[in-house]
């Protein structure tokens, strides 16, 4: 099959799932890549994209198949970069930007503060703006939003359980050392 084949058709968007020790992670890829990723309810998730987007839904397992099996890897451990193209159409100029600037600058296992990428991105944004824009992130994980922490912290996180969805991600990538469990 080619790469052709596997990608769905022009305006439309395909979703999956994949079970994680945070919860099902639900993903949503249209023609140009991976759009939209997160945690929770899969037929919420698949009608605010729908809305959002405009775009018709493409019942094509295929299609997911890549991102699922990358995010399986990352989730086991094994995988420390994405090769999955990523859709940036949910995202401001802005966002972007910062968003990117995070994607190929910050690399598994290692952590950035709000400030440090603010500075980066070269886009005039205030750290504490930083945050919003991470909030914001329409795919979490392969865009790695819980790399940035606080100058004082981990900061806050929106997707999954919070901040200790955050502080699970970054133990499993090494960055924080595992807590003790006294069960």
């Amino acid at each position: 099959m080619s790469e052709e084949d596997t990608r769905p058709m022009a305006g439309t968007v395909a979703f999956g799932s994949v079970p994680t020790r945070l919860g099902d992670m639900v993903v949503a890829v249209t023609e140009d890549g991976v759009v939209s990723t997160g945690w929770g309810d899969p037929a919420r998730f698949k009608a605010r994209l729908l809305e959002r987007l405009g775009l018709e839904e493409a019942d094509d397992p295929g299609v997911t198949a890549a991102v699922l099996g990358e995010l399986d890897d990352y989730y086991a451990g094994t995988l420390k970069v994405f090769g999955v193209p990523v859709d940036w159409r949910l995202t401001s100029p802005v966002q972007r930007r910062v968003l990117g600037t995070l994607y190929e600058t910050v690399p598994y296992g290692k952590a950035v503060t709000y400030g440090e990428l603010a500075a980066r991105s070269g886009t005039g944004v205030p750290a504490r703006a930083i945050g919003s824009i991470m909030g914001a992130n329409p795919i979490p994980v392969i865009v790695p939003c819980h790399r940035v922490v606080a100058g004082n912290g981990l900061g806050g996180f929106s997707g999954g359980d919070g901040v200790e969805s955050k502080r699970w991600l970054l133990t499993l990538e090494g960055y924080l050392q595992p807590m003790l469990d006294w069960d």
